[in-house]
C-alpha cells in the first residue's frame, strides 16, 4: 500500500487555506504552517475594520477548510532566514513537496529621503494595526490633521476612511503618479469616501490636467467620470474632513524637524509615450506640502529574507515549468517548491483571486506528486516533535476554536460586532497555552 503523500503549506491566508484543501481533498496530507496565531492572512487582517459580514463569511469558509482531517494546522511558526525554520530546513524534514503561500510579507518602499521619520508609514502596517494583528496592534502611529497618502488604489481608500472616521484627520490628499484614468480603486470602494471629495478643488485639478494632457491626446474626462461614478451611491458625510487628489505627482522626499515629518516634497510629472506605452516621467519641478503624516499605499513585495530567489518584488518562477496550470508557472527555481497567491505575484487581486491561485498552485503540486515514488516516511508525529523542539507555544485547530469562542463571548458581553485580544500574551493566556 502506498504511503500517503505529505506536503508542507507555508502561509494560511486564502491561497494557503484553499491550496491545502485542494491537496487534502485529493488524498494528500497537508501540514499548514502560519506565522500568525489565527488563519486567514489578509482576509482576517487586511479587510476594512467595519466589514463584519464579509469577514465572518470568510471565517466560516476557513473553519470548514480547517475541519478537513487531512489538514494539520500549526500557528505561531515562522519560516525564513530569521524564522523558526529556514526553507532549506523545511525541505530537509522530508516533505514530498512544499507550497509557499505566505503572501507578500516584505515592505515596499521607494528609498526616499525621510522615510525613517516619525509620521511616515507603510499602509500595510497601519492596516494590520487597525485590524488587531499583534504586534502591530500595540504599535503607536503618529496621525495628524493633514495627511498624504501615496497611491490611488483600494488600500488608499481604506486608509483615508480610517484616518477620517477613526483618527479625526481633517485634510487627506492622495498623491497619484499618473492621471485620472489610471486610478486603481473600484466604484464600490470609492462610494465610502467620495462624499469627502472637495469638488471645487477636484474641478480645478481636472482643468489643470486638461492643460497638460490634452496636447498629448490623453483623455481626462473618461478618468474623471470613472472617479465620479461612485457619487450616486455615496455614503453620507459624517465628519468634518476634506479629501483631495494631486495627480501627475510623485513624492521625492520627506522633510522633518526633530525626527518628525513636517513636509512632503512632490515632483510634478508628465506623461510620455514610449514603445507603445504611456509612462510618467518627472519634470524636475517640485513643490512642498505641509503634512503631519505620510502613508505609502504602493503595493507589497515578497520577503527577500524568506530564502527563495527573488527579483522585482517577486519570487523567481521557473520559466519552463513542467507542471503549468492555465499556462502559468507555479514552480519556484527549486525542485519540489511551489508558490501561490501573492507569493507568486505580489499585490495581485483580492481574496477570490488568492483562493483561485492557491488552488491552482496545489493542482501543480498534485501533478508533481504524480511523478514521485511512494511517499516517504515523514509522519505528522515527526513534524510535531520538530515543533516541540522550538520550545514555544504552537497554535492548533483546537486552540483557534477556543480563542474564537472566547472572543465571540467577549464581543457579546461588550455589545460589540467584533472583539480581538490586542496581544499574543492575552491570546495565549485565554487558550491556556
Amino acid at each position: 500500500m502506498e504511503t500517503q503523500k505529505f506536503v508542507a503549506v507555508i502561509g494560511a491566508g486564502p491561497a494557503g487555506l484553499f491550496g491545502a484543501r485542494e491537496l487534502a481533498n485529493n488524498g494528500v496530507k497537508a501540514a499548514l504552517f502560519n506565522r500568525d496565531f489565527k488563519a486567514g492572512g489578509l482576509a482576517e487582517y487586511g479587510i476594512f475594520l467595519d466589514k463584519h459580514t464579509m469577514k465572518e463569511g470568510l471565517r466560516k469558509q476557513f473553519r470548514q477548510v480547517l475541519d478537513n482531517a487531512n489538514i494539520d494546522y500549526y500557528g505561531n511558526v515562522s519560516v525564513g532566514k530569521n524564522g523558526d525554520f529556514t526553507i532549506d530546513q523545511m525541505r530537509e524534514m522530508g516533505f514530498d513537496a512544499i507550497l509557499v503561500s505566505a503572501g507578500a510579507q516584505g515592505t515596499k518602499w521607494l528609498g526616499l529621503e525621510g522615510e525613517d521619520l516619525e509620521g511616515v508609514y507603510h499602509a500595510k502596517d497601519l492596516v494590520y494595526h487597525y485590524n488587531g494583528l499583534p504586534p502591530f496592534s500595540q504599535k503607536q502611529f503618529r496621525i495628524g490633521k493633514r495627511c498624504a497618502i501615496i497611491g490611488a488604489g483600494n488600500v488608499m481608500i481604506d486608509i483615508a476612511r480610517y484616518l477620517i472616521h477613526y483618527r479625526d484627520a481633517e485634510d487627506i490628499i492622495s498623491i497619484v503618479r499618473r492621471g485620472p484614468s489610471d486610478v486603481n480603486f473600484t466604484k464600490e470602494e470609492m462610494k465610502h469616501l467620495i462624499s469627502y471629495l472637495d469638488m471645487e478643488d477636484f474641478e480645478n485639478e481636472m482643468k489643470r490636467l486638461h492643460s497638460i494632457l490634452d496636447p498629448l491626446h490623453v483623455d481626462v474626462e473618461t478618468g474623471k467620470a470613472k472617479i465620479l461614478e461612485a457619487l450616486p451611491k455615496a455614503d453620507p458625510k459624517t465628519k468634518n474632513a476634506r479629501f483631495h487628489f494631486e495627480m501627475l505627482a510623485s513624492p521625492s522626499r520627506m522633510l522633518g524637524e526633530n525626527g518628525i515629518v513636517k513636509q512632503l516634497e512632490i515632483e510634478e510629472n508628465i506623461l510620455v509615450h514610449e514603445n507603445g506605452h504611456t509612462t510618467a516621467k518627472g519634470t524636475g519641478k517640485k513643490h512642498l506640502l505641509d503634512v503631519d503624516t505620510v502613508i505609502f499605499a504602493i503595493g507589497d513585495k515578497v520577503d527577500d529574507s524568506f530564502g527563495l530567489p527573488a527579483k522585482s518584488n517577486e519570487f523567481i518562477k521557473n520559466e519552463n515549468p513542467k507542471f503549468p496550470i492555465d499556462n502559468i508557472s507555479y514552480e519556484s527555481t527549486i525542485e519540489g517548491v511551489f508558490v501561490g497567491g501573492w507569493s507568486r505575484k505580489a499585490s495581485e487581486g483580492l481574496v477570490g483571486y488568492a483562493r483561485k491561485d492557491g488552488t491552482h498552485a496545489a493542482k501543480a503540486v498534485l501533478a508533481y506528486l504524480q511523478t514521485k515514488e511512494a511517499g516517504n516516511k515523514l509522519t505528522p508525529n515527526d513534524v510535531k516533535a520538530k515543533l516541540k523542539s522550538l520550545n514555544k507555544p504552537i497554535i492548533t485547530k483546537e486552540d483557534i476554536k477556543k480563542l474564537e469562542a472566547i472572543e465571540a463571548e467577549e464581543a457579546k458581553k461588550r455589545g460589540l460586532e467584533e472583539f480581538k485580544f490586542a496581544s499574543n500574551d492575552e491570546m495565549l493566556k485565554v487558550m491556556g497555552k
